[in-house]
């Protein structure tokens, strides 16, 4: 069909003003029908739209190239075909033909399927079935199908990166979010949701309204935030701490950008999260255990190490309520060095009771007790309410690999869910390495302790310490006694050996020695410097690999050891002879006793004038010589038969002050002087009488040619000065008696031997050498001690010791001596038990004269016999102090077990040296020393028999 030129159609106005078409131009436009299906035939042909016709049946009329195209048939092929047996699967039969009867009843179906090519594949079109009428009449349909394959695929890709980026929106283990300018949460994943406490996405959106101030646990981040991402339009790993719903606070590391809109102005946030709790605290815990192993090394006190513990505690958990107890096994109770808290003050040390703090200790395993928990455990009966009640509190045991000796423990006055079990292992963990550190912290503390004790000890240790290197030169020098050699603490550090011994001679002793040392040999060896006597040592000095580096020394001032040592072998040689005086001194009194008894009674018988009486008094004067000369060895032998009673020394000297001028003649002055309310002592007085006197009488002897004479009292108390030579004494309280003389003095050798027994510097004949050996003697048995100190030319001073007696009363008194014209007689039975025949004999004579009636004994288990069996009374019992077998002493106490209310007269020289030790005899006995008269006997046994019994 002709087509209209362009240029008719150009020219022609073809709509009026309203817009609809001219009668000119629908005149213009009138076609025959085989114009109409020209146009229609051209529409169909070019259009690229799949394009079929069909009749009122469904049978294909025509179909444009398109068609032929999309679905592979040739018109020629399908015409007055059936369409949908033709194009639609069998499985979509169904589909199609509702599709068609839609279309049938003049509807216009519009669809999206898939239809079957002529090869058999299948593809994705869209279909457009329009009905077609005439007059009101329909005589069929046209149908158009667009492929969209393409557009499908597009579309499922899109939906597949759709449903790819949902899920890893709701799979991811990052939180996802999208937020306002404000700050307002546009849409957040499952698993920020999680992480920030709530269920579901939907109600963290609806909750939280602004994310700064209801999340941010520190509103300076928002802040920090803003101004990094509105500079940079990006944040990175930005690290804060945020709340949970829950108010639990957690650590997040966020990625976000800024989304601005097509303006350039912000339209919003969005970004990623991650929760970082995990790792942050991790890091953290890591830190507290350097900041632990920190504290150790850089504290030098437990406070101090304990403080700092606590501030790395809190970089944690909460733990401003935080104390550390202790445990001392010792005591049994908890001590607390370190205790902070908002309500409670440290406590005392305190027994181990039922705290949460004791129950940790007792069960070894930290513990989280929350208020519900402390119920519980209180109901049954494991623990007791101890200060203020907390709601949230946990414990850790700080246990060492030995032992466990505390507990640490952080509470929580508001908070029932302060602390977590992440907290708890933690705080376990963390507590032996807390345990450990305080282990060490005391240990150092001991060592320390330990290193100033010794170096007390070792700068007064009377003694030298000191160090040499190889090439012997002074590295050290301490000890006190640097002070005897007027040296300072390291004052020769760096000098030479042989310098300080002043010597170029390598041989010198201490030089060799040290020599050996430093080679590796041990060496003892002794040297006399500066006055002094040194005993000294030297090992050799290794380093940690066992090399030699020098050799440590140490040496001991032994000058006053040797001193005493001296004087020890003197008052050893002294003990000898006064063991062998005292032996000879005892038989030879006993010898005496007979000699001067029958020489008494010899006397008695013989008339006056008769020349056998001459012969028996010159044998009375030479017993009576030889007694006293026994008596002064018994007295130096420390054996002699003492009766110490509690005196007053000034009292003996003023008794004795007349015959004492008498004495040392008128050549001599004597000066007595005492100190006010002097001490008692207890001794004998007749022997100390004696010490006074042959003091007195060693000063005269002197001073030939006359001199002065100073005998002093005073209260004495000495320190343990005293201790070390020249006077040996035990430190306490004394009562002095002092002797002194300006007479010709003595040189050390002759003090030497002045207590020497027979040792004298007289003239022959002029002296027996006993004076000072018995003033020795009594001075030693009495207790005390005696002290000489003299100068030839410059007098002698004795001084004399006598330890105190603490009594306000003492009586103070002289026995009176028997009338030796009249002896008292009695009548009474007397048991005599003594050992030595003659005297036994001669005391039996004695008794017999004096009226008494005697059973006599040789032994002690004889006279217990006859006490026994003698029927008749037994009056006093007269023994002597040492037998064989039984003492006197035992014998009077078995005696008196028989005879009851029996007297007992003990007779004796000297008793044995443990009845001397401990103190002889008691106060109240009664002795007759040996040898004794007649007269003695007879008023002694008197004098006791006529007592009052003491009840």
């Amino acid at each position: 069909m002709p087509k209209p030129s362009v240029k008719s159609r150009s020219k022609r106005k073809t709509t009026s003003r309203a817009g609809q078409p001219t009668k000119a131009a629908r005149e213009a436009h009138v076609h025959t029908p085989a114009e109409h299906t020209a146009y229609l035939q051209a529409l169909t042909e070019s259009n690229p739209l799949a394009i079929v016709v069909l009749d009122a049946n469904r049978r294909i009329e025509m179909c444009n190239p398109a068609f032929e195209q999309l679905f592979g048939y040739q018109q020629s092929d399908v015409a007055g075909a059936e369409l949908d047996p033709l194009v639609a699967p069998a499985e979509m039969n169904a589909e199609a033909v509702r599709l068609s009867q839609r279309a049938g009843a003049g509807e216009v179906v519009r669809s999206k399927s898939q239809r079957r090519r002529s090869d058999g594949s299948l593809v994705d079109v869209q279909i457009l079935g329009v009905p077609l009428k005439v007059n009101g009449k329909l005589i069929g349909s046209f149908g158009m199908y667009e492929d969209i394959t393409e557009r499908r695929r597009a579309e499922e890709t899109q939906r597949k990166t759709e449903e790819r980026f949902r899920r890893l929106f709701e799979g991811a283990v990052e939180g996802i979010f999208q937020t306002t300018p404000e700050g307002t949460y546009l849409s957040v994943n499952p698993a920020l949701a999680r992480m920030c406490g709530f269920a579901t996405p939907e109600e963290m959106t609806q909750s939280v309204r602004d994310i700064g101030a209801e999340t941010y646990a520190d509103p300076q981040v928002r802040e920090e935030f803003k101004r990094i991402i509105e500079k940079s339009g990006v944040i990175e790993g930005f690290e804060y701490q945020v709340r949970r719903k829950d108010g639990s606070k957690i650590w997040i590391s966020e990625n976000a950008r800024v989304v601005r809109d097509a303006n350039g102005k912000i339209a919003g946030y969005e970004g990623t999260i991650e929760d970082i709790t995990t790792r942050r605290r991790a890091e953290l815990e890591r830190q507290v255990g350097f900041e632990i192993i920190h504290a150790v090394n850089v504290t030098d006190n437990l406070d101090d190490l304990l403080r700092l513990i606590h501030v790395a505690l809190k970089k944690v958990l909460y733990a401003e309520n935080c104390f550390v107890a202790l445990y001392e096994p010792s005591t049994s109770m908890f001590h607390f060095p370190f205790f902070v808290d908002q309500y409670d003050v440290a406590p005392p040390p305190q027994q181990v009771g039922r705290s949460c703090t004791a129950y940790v200790f007792h069960t070894g395993q930290a513990m989280l007790i929350p208020q519900r928990v402390f119920d519980h455990l209180a109901e049954i009966g494991d623990v007791e309410l101890v200060g203020t009640p907390s709601p949230s509190w946990l414990g850790a045991p700080l246990r060492t690999p030995a032992a466990t000796i505390g507990v640490l423990v952080v509470q929580h006055y508001e908070e029932d869910n302060a602390y977590t079990k992440r907290d708890l292992e933690f705080l376990s963990s963390v507590g032996g390495q807390i345990a450990v550190a305080i282990e060490r912290k005391r240990a150092e503390a001991k060592v320390r302790e330990s290193e100033a004790q010794l170096r007390v000890l070792v700068e007064q240790l009377p003694a030298v310490l000191w160090t040499v290197d190889k090439n012997l030169l002074f590295t050290s020098c301490l000890g006190a006694g640097l002070t005897r050699l007027g040296m300072k603490p390291n004052q020769i550090v760096g000098m030479s050996l042989l310098d300080y011994f002043e010597t170029a001679d390598p041989t010198l002793l201490p030089v060799a020695a040290h020599r050996r040392a430093v080679t590796g040999e041990p060496v003892t060896f002794h040297v006399e410097w500066k006055g002094g006597s040194y005993a000294c040592h030297a090992e050799p000095l290794r380093g940690a690999d066992g090399e030699v580096q020098g050799a440590i020394c140490m040496s001991l001032d032994i000058t006053d050891r040797k001193q005493l040592e001296e004087q020890l072998r003197q008052a050893q040689k002294m003990e000898a002879v006064g063991r062998l005086a005292g032996g000879i001194a005892h038989d030879f009194n006993n010898l005496l006793m007979v000699i001067q008894g029958y020489a008494d009674l010899l006397a008695e018988r013989l008339p006056a004038g008769d020349a056998l009486r001459r012969n028996a008094e010159q044998i009375q004067m030479a017993s009576q010589r030889a007694t006293s000369l026994t008596r002064q060895l018994l007295a130096f032998s420390r054996k002699q038969m003492l009766a110490p009673k509690i005196l007053n020394i000034q009292s003996v000297v003023t008794d004795m002050e007349k015959i004492l001028r008498r004495l040392i003649g008128e050549d001599v002055a004597l000066e007595v002087s005492s100190a006010r309310e002097l001490g008692l002592v207890k001794a004998d007085r007749s022997q100390i009488e004696q010490v006074i006197l042959n003091l007195a009488v060693n000063a005269r002897d002197a001073m030939p040619e006359g001199g002065r004479l100073t005998i002093e009292t005073g209260n004495v108390e000495l320190d343990a000065s005293y201790a070390h030579p020249p006077a040996v004494l035990s430190p306490g309280r004394y009562v002095m008696l002092a002797v002194i003389d300006n007479g010709c003095g003595m040189d050390a050798a002759t003090q030497a031997h002045i207590f020497e027994p027979f040792f004298t510097t007289k003239e022959k004949g002029k002296g027996t050498g006993l004076g000072l050996a018995t003033v020795y003697g009594i001075v030693k048995q009495s207790g005390g001690y005696v002290w000489v100190y003299s100068e030839p030319g410059r007098g002698t001073s004795f001084k004399v010791y006598l330890p105190r007696i603490e009594e306000e009363h003492a009586r103070v008194g002289r026995e009176g001596q028997p009338d030796s014209q009249s002896i008292p007689r009695g009548t009474e039975t007397i048991l005599l038990v003594e050992d030595e025949k003659g005297v036994r004999e001669l005391a039996r004579e004695y008794l017999e004269m004096s009226g008494y009636s005697v059973i006599e004994a040789e032994d002690g288990h004889t006279a217990l016999e006859l006490a026994a069996m003698h029927a008749g009374p037994i009056q006093l019992l007269m023994t002597d102090v040492v037998m064989p077998g039984i003492s006197g002493r035992e014998l009077a106490v078995r005696v008196t077990k028989i005879r009851p209310g029996i007297k007992v007269l003990y007779m004796s020289g000297y008793t044995d040296q443990s009845v001397v030790h401990h103190g002889i005899l008691e106060t109240d006995a009664v002795l007759l020393q040996k040898p004794f008269t007649m007269v003695t006997l007879a008023s002694k046994l008197r004098e006791l028999l006529t007592a009052e019994t003491v009840q």
